[in-house]
């Protein structure tokens, strides 16, 4: 089992290589934000499979709060590629009627 467990590790690590070329070459924005997404649940996996092929089981609710900030970072960098302005980014969206 853990060496199916270490074969999946090294193909995420693979993928991850990919998303951080996606990352920097581009060609737009959103395309690179995508990429930095990919890269940050693949970071979750990766510390999932740490966690099982060690035992140590506290670590899942390491993957977990890393899951949390990497989907609250990517929307916030969203919003900013989006408006260019985080102080602003509220404003505007909900008319007064």
């Amino acid at each position: 089992m853990t060496t199916v467990l270490v074969i999946t590790a090294m193909a995420i690590f693979l993928t991850m290589a990919l998303a951080l070329i996606r990352a920097f070459k581009g060609p737009t924005v959103y395309d690179r934000i995508v990429a930095v997404n990919v890269f940050g649940t693949k970071t979750v996996l990766i510390v999932a499979i740490i966690a099982e092929i060690n035992g140590h089981y506290d670590l899942i609710d390491v993957a977990l709060v890393y899951a949390l900030i990497n989907f609250i970072a990517i929307v916030a960098v969203l919003k900013l590629a989006k408006q260019r302005d985080l102080a602003t980014a509220g404003e505007g969206d909900i008319t007064d009627g």
